[in-house]
């Protein structure tokens, strides 16, 4: 078994999460040792929260959650790509298929694509 490197960054490691069909960028987490064992463990992504300080199974509030299909490791040992089957559609919390949602034109961010749910609907906030 591969060990990762968990000494950087506080125990944890970036997880880039990626469509497994399109590729595209989903979302950025953060993993600690705990949250990588129970992604091996269930095939659902859990990643670490930094702001609430505990784990989290992605879509345990909302429903919409990553199913792990490919896992890539870089060549340092401390950073996880994950490939994931996004149940659906969204990975933002704000509704969006993906976190990375606006791009700079002009120096500035423009939203490119809609939302496909919202976020107070489904949170209940």
């Amino acid at each position: 078994m591969i060990k990762l490197d968990f000494s950087k960054f506080d125990g944890l490691l970036p997880a880039i999460v990626q469509d497994y069909e399109t590729g595209e960028v989903l979302m950025v987490a953060f993993m600690n040792e705990e949250a990588w064992a129970m992604t091996l463990e269930t095939g659902k992504a859990t990643y670490y929260s930094r702001s609430r300080k505990k784990l989290w199974v992605k879509g345990e509030s909302s429903g919409h959650v990553q199913h792990v299909r490919e896992i890539r490791i870089d060549c340092d040992n401390d950073t996880v790509l994950l490939k994931v089957d996004q149940v659906g559609g969204a990975a933002c919390h704000l509704g969006y298929k993906s976190c990375f949602f606006r791009k700079i034109e002009n120096h500035e961010a423009v939203t490119v694509g809609e939302p496909l749910f919202n976020p107070d609907e489904v949170y209940k906030k």
